[in-house]
Protein backbone atom coordinates (compact mmCIF):
# COMPACT_ATOMS: atom_id res chain seq x y z
CA UNK A 1 0.00 0.00 0.00
CA UNK A 2 1.48 3.75 -0.91
CA UNK A 3 0.41 6.07 1.13
CA UNK A 4 1.88 8.87 -0.58
CA UNK A 5 -0.73 10.87 -2.79
CA UNK A 6 2.40 12.58 -5.30
CA UNK A 7 5.51 11.81 -6.79
CA UNK A 8 8.41 13.35 -4.84
CA UNK A 9 12.24 13.79 -5.50
CA UNK A 10 13.00 10.89 -2.45
CA UNK A 11 10.52 8.03 -5.07
CA UNK A 12 14.19 8.42 -7.35
CA UNK A 13 16.74 8.21 -4.90
CA UNK A 14 16.92 4.58 -5.05
CA UNK A 15 16.13 4.40 -0.94
CA UNK A 16 13.94 3.22 1.05
CA UNK A 17 10.73 5.24 -1.21
CA UNK A 18 11.92 3.77 -4.67
CA UNK A 19 11.44 0.55 -3.04
CA UNK A 20 7.90 0.72 -1.68
CA UNK A 21 7.23 2.46 -5.30
CA UNK A 22 8.57 -0.74 -6.91
CA UNK A 23 6.98 -3.08 -4.69
CA UNK A 24 3.96 -1.81 -3.79
CA UNK A 25 3.08 -0.54 -7.03
CA UNK A 26 4.82 -1.82 -10.24
CA UNK A 27 5.74 -5.19 -9.00
CA UNK A 28 1.65 -5.02 -8.15
CA UNK A 29 0.71 -4.58 -11.50
CA UNK A 30 3.36 -5.65 -13.50
CA UNK A 31 4.42 -9.31 -11.96
CA UNK A 32 5.83 -11.88 -13.40
CA UNK A 33 8.31 -14.62 -13.15
CA UNK A 34 10.58 -12.79 -14.55
CA UNK A 35 10.23 -9.00 -12.78
CA UNK A 36 9.48 -10.39 -9.59
CA UNK A 37 13.17 -10.91 -8.35
CA UNK A 38 13.87 -7.38 -8.58
CA UNK A 39 17.33 -8.05 -9.36
CA UNK A 40 19.56 -5.38 -11.67
CA UNK A 41 18.70 -8.05 -14.66
CA UNK A 42 15.71 -10.11 -15.46
CA UNK A 43 16.90 -14.11 -16.50
CA UNK A 44 15.57 -15.09 -20.00
CA UNK A 45 16.06 -18.56 -20.50
CA UNK A 46 15.44 -18.96 -24.39
CA UNK A 47 16.14 -22.55 -25.72
CA UNK A 48 20.09 -23.15 -24.34
CA UNK A 49 20.76 -19.99 -23.54
CA UNK A 50 20.54 -18.24 -20.51
CA UNK A 51 19.88 -14.05 -21.32
CA UNK A 52 20.25 -11.16 -18.96
CA UNK A 53 17.80 -8.18 -19.56
CA UNK A 54 18.05 -4.59 -18.19
CA UNK A 55 17.72 -1.19 -19.15
CA UNK A 56 18.30 2.48 -17.05
CA UNK A 57 17.31 5.89 -17.70
CA UNK A 58 19.60 8.46 -16.74
CA UNK A 59 18.47 11.97 -16.43
CA UNK A 60 22.19 13.59 -14.82
CA UNK A 61 22.69 16.53 -13.41
CA UNK A 62 25.16 18.68 -14.92
CA UNK A 63 25.22 16.41 -18.01
CA UNK A 64 29.51 17.14 -17.98
CA UNK A 65 31.79 16.20 -14.75
CA UNK A 66 35.23 15.51 -13.83
CA UNK A 67 35.59 11.89 -14.82
CA UNK A 68 32.59 11.57 -16.75
CA UNK A 69 29.39 12.92 -18.90
CA UNK A 70 26.05 11.55 -19.24
CA UNK A 71 27.11 9.40 -22.57
CA UNK A 72 29.36 7.36 -20.48
CA UNK A 73 27.28 6.95 -17.58
CA UNK A 74 24.76 5.80 -20.02
CA UNK A 75 26.80 2.82 -21.11
CA UNK A 76 28.78 1.89 -17.69
CA UNK A 77 25.70 1.35 -15.81
CA UNK A 78 23.64 -1.35 -17.87
CA UNK A 79 26.90 -2.87 -18.48
CA UNK A 80 27.52 -2.94 -14.49
CA UNK A 81 23.63 -3.67 -14.11
CA UNK A 82 24.33 -6.81 -16.41
CA UNK A 83 27.98 -7.42 -15.03
CA UNK A 84 27.18 -7.58 -11.56
CA UNK A 85 24.12 -10.61 -12.66
CA UNK A 86 26.59 -12.88 -14.23
CA UNK A 87 26.49 -12.00 -17.70
CA UNK A 88 28.94 -11.07 -20.43
CA UNK A 89 27.37 -7.95 -21.94
CA UNK A 90 27.09 -8.19 -25.73
CA UNK A 91 24.52 -5.67 -26.86
CA UNK A 92 23.17 -2.03 -25.60
CA UNK A 93 20.21 0.39 -27.09
CA UNK A 94 20.42 4.12 -26.63
CA UNK A 95 17.18 5.88 -26.80
CA UNK A 96 17.42 9.67 -26.73
CA UNK A 97 15.33 12.50 -25.69
CA UNK A 98 16.82 16.08 -26.33
CA UNK A 99 15.43 19.37 -25.75
CA UNK A 100 14.65 21.78 -28.46
CA UNK A 101 18.18 23.88 -29.09
CA UNK A 102 20.57 21.23 -27.40
CA UNK A 103 23.90 21.89 -28.79
CA UNK A 104 25.04 19.54 -31.69
CA UNK A 105 28.87 20.25 -30.56
CA UNK A 106 27.78 18.81 -26.93
CA UNK A 107 25.72 16.06 -28.48
CA UNK A 108 28.39 14.43 -30.68
CA UNK A 109 30.65 14.46 -27.61
CA UNK A 110 28.16 12.57 -25.52
CA UNK A 111 27.67 10.09 -28.53
CA UNK A 112 31.44 9.90 -28.98
CA UNK A 113 31.97 9.09 -25.40
CA UNK A 114 29.14 6.53 -25.52
CA UNK A 115 31.15 4.84 -28.55
CA UNK A 116 34.53 4.80 -26.97
CA UNK A 117 32.72 3.33 -23.52
CA UNK A 118 31.11 0.81 -25.31
CA UNK A 119 34.23 -0.53 -27.22
CA UNK A 120 36.27 -0.61 -23.79
CA UNK A 121 33.68 -2.64 -22.51
CA UNK A 122 33.24 -4.78 -25.78
CA UNK A 123 29.89 -4.09 -26.29
CA UNK A 124 27.99 -2.86 -29.31
CA UNK A 125 25.04 -0.24 -29.91
CA UNK A 126 22.61 -2.00 -31.85
CA UNK A 127 19.24 -0.45 -31.72
CA UNK A 128 17.91 3.09 -30.48
CA UNK A 129 15.38 6.00 -31.02
CA UNK A 130 15.25 9.97 -30.71
CA UNK A 131 12.74 12.44 -29.91
CA UNK A 132 12.96 16.23 -29.51
CA UNK A 133 10.59 17.97 -26.79
CA UNK A 134 9.89 21.74 -26.73
CA UNK A 135 12.50 24.11 -25.47
CA UNK A 136 11.55 24.19 -21.98
CA UNK A 137 10.50 20.69 -21.48
CA UNK A 138 13.65 18.92 -20.63
CA UNK A 139 16.81 19.58 -19.05
CA UNK A 140 19.20 19.20 -22.10
CA UNK A 141 19.09 15.58 -22.71
CA UNK A 142 18.11 12.65 -20.96
CA UNK A 143 19.20 9.02 -22.06
CA UNK A 144 17.83 5.56 -21.48
CA UNK A 145 19.54 2.62 -22.69
CA UNK A 146 18.79 -1.23 -22.40
CA UNK A 147 21.38 -3.93 -22.42
CA UNK A 148 21.50 -7.53 -23.12
CA UNK A 149 23.95 -10.50 -22.47
CA UNK A 150 24.76 -13.93 -21.69
CA UNK A 151 25.02 -15.16 -18.10
CA UNK A 152 28.21 -17.07 -17.16
CA UNK A 153 27.93 -20.85 -17.51
CA UNK A 154 27.04 -22.08 -13.97
CA UNK A 155 26.87 -19.10 -12.14
CA UNK A 156 23.92 -18.29 -10.13
CA UNK A 157 24.47 -14.54 -7.75
CA UNK A 158 21.73 -13.41 -5.01
CA UNK A 159 20.68 -13.27 -1.64
CA UNK A 160 20.06 -16.96 -1.28
CA UNK A 161 23.74 -17.76 -1.25
CA UNK A 162 24.83 -15.70 1.40
CA UNK A 163 25.74 -17.42 4.71
CA UNK A 164 27.04 -16.07 7.81
CA UNK A 165 30.63 -16.06 7.84
CA UNK A 166 30.73 -14.54 4.17
CA UNK A 167 33.21 -11.45 3.58
CA UNK A 168 32.30 -8.15 2.49
CA UNK A 169 34.46 -6.48 -0.37
CA UNK A 170 34.33 -3.64 -2.38
CA UNK A 171 36.94 -2.76 -4.97
CA UNK A 172 37.79 0.92 -4.22
CA UNK A 173 36.99 4.49 -2.93
CA UNK A 174 33.57 4.92 -1.89
CA UNK A 175 31.64 8.43 -2.68
CA UNK A 176 33.42 9.83 -5.50
CA UNK A 177 31.05 9.98 -7.85
CA UNK A 178 28.46 11.86 -5.65
CA UNK A 179 31.40 14.08 -4.34
CA UNK A 180 32.36 14.71 -7.83
CA UNK A 181 28.66 15.49 -9.20
CA UNK A 182 27.75 18.01 -6.13
CA UNK A 183 30.96 20.18 -6.18
CA UNK A 184 30.26 20.71 -10.01
CA UNK A 185 26.83 21.39 -9.89
CA UNK A 186 26.98 23.57 -6.85
CA UNK A 187 29.90 25.19 -7.88
CA UNK A 188 31.39 25.81 -4.26
CA UNK A 189 34.02 28.38 -3.98
CA UNK A 190 36.74 25.96 -2.91
CA UNK A 191 39.10 23.51 -4.74
CA UNK A 192 38.95 20.28 -4.83
CA UNK A 193 40.68 17.53 -6.85
CA UNK A 194 37.77 14.68 -7.32
CA UNK A 195 36.67 12.65 -10.48
CA UNK A 196 33.59 10.24 -10.79
CA UNK A 197 34.74 6.51 -10.61
CA UNK A 198 32.47 6.39 -14.01
CA UNK A 199 33.10 2.89 -15.84
CA UNK A 200 31.99 -0.33 -17.04
CA UNK A 201 33.36 -3.30 -14.51
CA UNK A 202 31.95 -6.23 -16.42
CA UNK A 203 35.93 -6.81 -17.02
CA UNK A 204 36.44 -7.84 -13.48
CA UNK A 205 33.56 -9.55 -13.27
CA UNK A 206 33.95 -11.85 -15.68
CA UNK A 207 37.77 -12.21 -14.41
CA UNK A 208 36.24 -12.90 -11.02
CA UNK A 209 33.31 -15.88 -11.75
CA UNK A 210 35.28 -17.17 -14.53
CA UNK A 211 38.15 -17.97 -11.09
CA UNK A 212 36.18 -18.40 -8.51
CA UNK A 213 33.25 -20.71 -7.31
CA UNK A 214 32.16 -18.59 -3.33
CA UNK A 215 30.96 -15.69 -5.31
CA UNK A 216 27.94 -15.12 -3.40
CA UNK A 217 26.17 -11.72 -4.99
CA UNK A 218 27.93 -8.63 -6.55
CA UNK A 219 25.74 -5.31 -6.93
CA UNK A 220 27.18 -1.96 -8.04
CA UNK A 221 26.07 0.80 -5.46
CA UNK A 222 24.83 3.53 -6.99
CA UNK A 223 22.12 5.35 -5.98
CA UNK A 224 21.66 4.58 -2.28
CA UNK A 225 25.39 4.32 -1.89
CA UNK A 226 27.11 1.37 -0.38
CA UNK A 227 24.68 1.40 3.13
CA UNK A 228 21.81 0.67 1.12
CA UNK A 229 22.71 -1.97 -0.97
CA UNK A 230 23.81 -3.77 1.70
CA UNK A 231 20.50 -3.16 3.36
CA UNK A 232 18.91 -4.82 -0.04
CA UNK A 233 20.74 -7.97 0.48
CA UNK A 234 19.61 -8.68 4.77
CA UNK A 235 16.11 -7.48 4.00
CA UNK A 236 14.12 -10.40 5.01
CA UNK A 237 17.00 -12.15 5.89
CA UNK A 238 18.14 -14.76 7.96
CA UNK A 239 21.45 -12.88 8.50
CA UNK A 240 23.09 -9.05 8.68
CA UNK A 241 25.90 -7.53 7.94
CA UNK A 242 28.57 -6.20 10.05
CA UNK A 243 30.66 -3.24 8.14
CA UNK A 244 33.91 -1.97 10.30
CA UNK A 245 34.50 1.93 9.51
CA UNK A 246 37.89 2.20 9.81
CA UNK A 247 37.92 -0.65 6.83
CA UNK A 248 35.79 1.61 4.30
CA UNK A 249 37.53 3.04 1.85
CA UNK A 250 36.39 6.92 2.27
CA UNK A 251 38.89 9.85 0.74
CA UNK A 252 39.58 12.90 2.85
CA UNK A 253 37.85 14.79 0.43
CA UNK A 254 35.44 13.06 0.18
CA UNK A 255 34.79 13.12 4.16
CA UNK A 256 35.60 16.71 4.22
CA UNK A 257 32.81 17.58 2.06
CA UNK A 258 30.28 15.33 3.24
CA UNK A 259 30.78 16.58 7.03
CA UNK A 260 29.82 20.37 6.95
CA UNK A 261 26.93 19.62 4.11
CA UNK A 262 25.61 16.79 6.73
CA UNK A 263 25.94 14.16 3.96
CA UNK A 264 26.98 10.41 4.75
CA UNK A 265 29.45 8.87 2.17
CA UNK A 266 28.41 5.36 2.92
CA UNK A 267 25.05 6.71 1.06
CA UNK A 268 26.54 8.77 -1.87
CA UNK A 269 26.36 7.17 -5.62
CA UNK A 270 29.06 5.27 -7.02
CA UNK A 271 29.33 4.25 -10.37
CA UNK A 272 32.26 2.02 -10.67
CA UNK A 273 32.38 0.11 -7.67
CA UNK A 274 31.75 -3.15 -6.83
CA UNK A 275 30.37 -4.73 -3.41
CA UNK A 276 31.17 -8.61 -2.87
CA UNK A 277 30.03 -11.15 -0.67
CA UNK A 278 31.91 -13.82 -1.05
CA UNK A 279 32.99 -16.98 0.89
CA UNK A 280 36.00 -16.11 3.21
CA UNK A 281 38.12 -18.81 2.36
CA UNK A 282 38.09 -16.81 -1.48
CA UNK A 283 38.18 -13.20 0.27
CA UNK A 284 41.97 -12.81 -0.63
CA UNK A 285 41.44 -14.20 -3.45
CA UNK A 286 39.02 -11.81 -4.46
CA UNK A 287 41.53 -8.59 -3.72
CA UNK A 288 44.17 -10.25 -5.66
CA UNK A 289 42.20 -9.97 -8.73
CA UNK A 290 40.92 -7.00 -8.12
CA UNK A 291 44.16 -5.80 -7.86
CA UNK A 292 45.42 -6.74 -10.98
CA UNK A 293 42.99 -4.15 -12.58
CA UNK A 294 44.65 -0.63 -12.16
CA UNK A 295 41.35 1.08 -12.16
CA UNK A 296 41.09 -0.67 -8.67
CA UNK A 297 42.44 1.76 -6.36
CA UNK A 298 42.00 0.57 -3.04
CA UNK A 299 39.99 -3.42 -2.81
CA UNK A 300 39.16 -4.27 0.79
CA UNK A 301 37.17 -6.59 3.06
CA UNK A 302 34.80 -4.29 4.52
CA UNK A 303 32.97 -6.52 6.72
CA UNK A 304 31.38 -9.93 7.25
CA UNK A 305 28.17 -11.59 7.10
CA UNK A 306 27.04 -12.17 10.75
CA UNK A 307 24.20 -14.10 12.09
CA UNK A 308 22.49 -11.35 14.36
CA UNK A 309 21.28 -8.82 14.21
CA UNK A 310 19.15 -10.85 11.57
CA UNK A 311 17.91 -7.65 8.54
CA UNK A 312 20.37 -5.51 9.42
CA UNK A 313 23.41 -3.59 8.44
CA UNK A 314 25.41 -2.58 11.40
CA UNK A 315 29.11 -0.74 11.22
CA UNK A 316 31.48 -0.88 14.06
CA UNK A 317 32.60 2.82 14.48
CA UNK A 318 36.41 4.44 14.71
CA UNK A 319 35.53 4.98 18.22
CA UNK A 320 34.57 1.41 18.83
CA UNK A 321 30.53 2.21 18.91
CA UNK A 322 27.78 0.23 16.81
CA UNK A 323 25.10 2.45 14.76
CA UNK A 324 22.95 0.68 12.41
CA UNK A 325 22.56 1.81 8.76
CA UNK A 326 19.15 2.07 7.92
CA UNK A 327 18.11 2.03 4.09
CA UNK A 328 18.38 5.71 2.76
CA UNK A 329 15.18 7.44 3.39
CA UNK A 330 14.06 10.67 1.74
CA UNK A 331 16.67 12.01 -1.21
CA UNK A 332 20.18 13.30 -0.20
CA UNK A 333 21.12 14.08 -3.48
CA UNK A 334 18.98 14.11 -6.64
CA UNK A 335 19.51 13.97 -10.05
CA UNK A 336 23.15 11.95 -9.68
CA UNK A 337 22.63 9.10 -12.64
Amino acid sequence: MISDKRITLAHGSGGLQTHKLIKNLFRKYFSNKYLNPLEDSALLKTGTENLLFTTDSHVIKPLFYPGGNIGKLAVSGTVNDLAVCGAVPQWISCGMIIEEGFSIDDLEKIVISMKQTAEDAGVQIVTGDTKVVERGNADGIYINTAGIGTRIEGVDLGVHNIQPGDMVIINGYIGDHGTAIITTREKFPINIDIKSDCRPLNKETIALLSKLDGIRIMRDPTRGGVATTLNEFVENQGYGVQIIEKNCPIRPVVSGLCEPLGFDPLYLANEGKLIIVVASDEAQNVIEILKSFPENDNPCIIGEVVEEPKGKVVMETSIGSSRILDMLSGEMLPRIC
